[in-house]
């Protein structure tokens, strides 16, 4: 009755077939260099600056307003982290201490 409403439910399920299978259930092999004729070194660094140049142009770059402000937020955030952990590593620092003192004085240590 299932085969019936789903003709489809012989084929196994895609997550079933093993990694690499093509769809006659042969194994999908791609080899390098078969889909054109063979470039060089040089031809194909000029080609990936080809393509450098060609996604460059396409980059949104952000005014020299934007790239201020993101700078100077940038610099109060950096200097106010500064000084947050400079002050948390002195309380720790004269916590140490003053345990340190408390206890030499409970062991009667110099």
């Amino acid at each position: 009755m299932d085969d019936i409403e789903n003709p489809d439910a012989s084929l196994p399920a895609p997550r079933t077939a093993r990694f690499g299978e093509g769809a006659e259930g042969k194994g999908a092999r791609r080899e390098r260099g078969l889909t054109g004729p063979r470039v060089g070194p040089l031809g194909r660094m000029s080609q990936f600056l080809r393509d450098v140049r060609a996604e460059m142009r396409r980059v949104s770059w952000p005014s020299v307003k934007e790239v201020k402000n993101t700078t100077i937020i940038t610099l109060i955030a950096v200097i106010f982290f500064a000084v947050y952990l400079f002050l948390v590593d002195r309380v720790w620092a004269f916590l140490l201490v003053q345990l340190n003192h408390l206890l030499n004085w409970l062991t009667g240590s110099a």
